[in-house]
Parts: C-alpha cells; sequence; structure tokens
C-alpha cells in the first residue's frame, strides 16, 4: 500500500506490505490471480497531494496499475474462470477487476509481460504520439528521449517503419546497442557519456530535428529545441527528469526558438485515444506476431520486491518494460 507522501525522489519508506483477505467479485466483476503487474513514471505523480491528470492516491490506499492475471472467479458471463485478461488493478496476489474494462488476452501473440508494454498501454501511447502528435513523413529525422524505454523504443521502431531516421537518447551503452543493432535506430547518444548535446545532435542529427517525441525533459530537451526544423513537431508524453522535483524548475527559455521555425509542441495523454485502442492493438500485434516490431520486458520477481521495481524506473534500470512478476500459472493434475 501506498505508505507516506515522499519528499523528493521516493524511497522505502513510500511502500508497506500487508496481508488480507481475499475479495470477492461482485455483480459484473473478475477476482483475477495477478501474474504480472506493471510500474509506470506517471505513478510517481499520484503519489503527489495535488490535482493532476491522474487521480492522487491517498496515504493508505492500495498502489494501483495496469496488470496481467487469470481469472479465478467470474461474476460476468464474458469471462470464464481460467481466462487471461489485462486490466486496471492493484499491487496484490488477488485484484478484482470490472468485467467491462478488461480486455483478453492470447499468449499466442505474446508473452504476458508483453501486454504491459507494446501490447498495452505504453504500446498505445507510442503510437498515438508519434502518429497523430509527432505526424512522422518519409525523410523525416525522428529524436527519441528515454528511448530505451517502454514507449520510447516503440517509438522509433514505428519512426523506421515510416521511412524517418531515427536518433535515441538512452543512459548506457548497453541501452545504445539494443537500440541500434537490435531495433534499426540510425544512431543512439548516451546522454551519461556526453557532456554537449547539442554537438552530439549535430553528429546524429545533422539535417535537424523535425519530430522530438519527449519522454524526459530538462537539458536534453533543451538541446534538442535548438536543432528543431522549420514546421518541426514536439510530443510531451513525460518529463521524468523533473518527476521528483519538489520546486518548478527554471532553466533556459526556450520558447523563442519556436518562433521562427513554427514548432508544434503538444502534450500527449494517451486516454484521449481511448475510443481508438483496439485499432492501435490491433496493428501493434500485427507488427509483434510478424516480427515487424521488437519488445523487451525487464521482470523483477516477487510483489514484495514491486517498490525496488517503480524506484529502479528514475535510476534507469530498465531496459524496454518494466514489469514485477507476482505468481507462476495455476498448475492442476
Amino acid at each position: 500500500m501506498f505508505a507516506q507522501r515522499p519528499d523528493g525522489e521516493p524511497d522505502m519508506d513510500s511502500f508497506e506490505l500487508r496481508e488480507g483477505d481475499v475479495p470477492e467479485p461482485q455483480h459484473g466483476e473478475l477476482l483475477v490471480r495477478v501474474r504480472y503487474l506493471s510500474v509506470d513514471p506517471y505513478m510517481r505523480g499520484r503519489m503527489r497531494d495535488a490535482e493532476s491528470y491522474a487521480e492522487p492516491w491517498d496515504v493508505g490506499d492500495p498502489m494501483a496499475g495496469a496488470v496481467v492475471g487469470e481469472v479465478v472467479e467470474s461474476e460476468s458471463d464474458a469471462y470464464d474462470p481460467g481466462d487471461l485478461v489485462t486490466g486496471n488493478g492493484t499491487w496484490a496476489d488477488y485484484s478484482v477487476l470490472d468485467a467491462d474494462s478488461v480486455a483478453p488476452v492470447d499468449p499466442s501473440v505474446a508473452d504476458l509481460p508483453a501486454y504491459l508494454g507494446v501490447l498495452g498501454m505504453p504500446g498505445r501511447t507510442a503510437y498515438f504520439g508519434l502518429l497523430e502528435v509527432g505526424e512522422p513523413n518519409p525523410g523525416d529525422t525522428v529524436v527519441v528521449s528515454g528511448a530505451a524505454g517502454a514507449v520510447g523504443s516503440v517509438v522509433g521502431q514505428i519512426a523506421k517503419r515510416n521511412g524517418c531516421r531515427v536518433v535515441g537518447f538512452a543512459g548506457t551503452d548497453e541501452k545504445v546497442e539494443w537500440l541500434t543493432e537490435d531495433l534499426g535506430f540510425d544512431a543512439a547518444i548516451n546522454y551519461k557519456q556526453v557532456e554537449d548535446y547539442r554537438a552530439a545532435l549535430d553528429d546524429a542529427a545533422p539535417g535537424g530535428v523535425d519530430v522530438y517525441f519527449d519522454n524526459v525533459g530538462g537539458p536534453i530537451t533543451d538541446a534538442v529545441f535548438t536543432k528543431l526544423n522549420l514546421d518541426a513537431r514536439v510530443a510531451v508524453c513525460g518529463q521524468i527528469a523533473h518527476y521528483n522535483d519538489e520546486g518548478v524548475p527554471t532553466g533556459p527559455r526556450k520558447l523563442p526558438q519556436l518562433i521562427s521555425v513554427r514548432a508544434k509542441v503538444q502534450g500527449l495523454l494517451v486516454g484521449d485515444y481511448a475510443t481508438r485502442f483496439e485499432e492501435a492493438s490491433e496493428q501493434l500485434g500485427e507488427w509483434v506476431v510478424s516480427g515487424a516490431i521488437s519488445h523487451r520486458e525487464s521482470v523483477v520477481d516477487g510483489l514484495d520486491n514491486a517498490p525496488d521495481a517503480f524506484l529502479g524506473l528514475f535510476s534507469g534500470d530498465n531496459i524496454g518494460k518494466q514489469v514485477v512478476a507476482v505468481s507462476e500459472p495455476e498448475t492442476t493434475n
């Protein structure tokens, strides 16, 4: 559960593990044994006592997020025990989900953790964020910050499918190698090994930047803004560099640079595209099955290690989607 609001970066004091009775589903609900749960950067915002697009948690609330699991009891005609589903649940061994809000999971398409990544909210965020907000054209240069994460890694691959040159920022040499050798990025920059981001962009994106997909903010974004081309598009998806700031950061004033290039900057919430989720899921599933899009999940074992998995997001421990393995499949004799 959520034990206390953090000052600055969260630590283990923000979490508490408790035991309780297995909940009982009511009409229209499913009792799901959680197999995997998702940890995501946006959850840091829910720890604040402030209004945001995601409702803040009260101290004492169970931690909540996307889960994949097996139906063990159904009070809905839509699902039977043994079915695999994904939806919004809690960090727990068992979670009650509204049957109308879950989606079925097909393990023949991809392993279950992928339904929290490329086939879940992060994949849909990449799909709509790039195609609807970024509006890439063949020949464009697309720069992605947080490129080795769950969203950024999919953004880059979709951009390549659209005939773009793709450059990613990531925080380790292993991530850089994954982006360029496995995912097909044209170039990648280890921002922890580079002192001058603008000079690095001159080498990686000599023709300037047409689309910037921003997951990070901070000095990387400041540098990219100086390289935007005429009519560039910026999709602001996340600002993880600032999620633990206690005050409002004040950096270089970059807005005047948007005037001469007439760049468009637009915030992105994937929920705005909820009526089109099926479209994105079908297309992403086809790309995964065909091998056109690769994916990777970093799996931490054990519900008691979920806080560690969440905190690791802010130190860049994960490659691809960070998930927690909660339970093994049920076995029968």
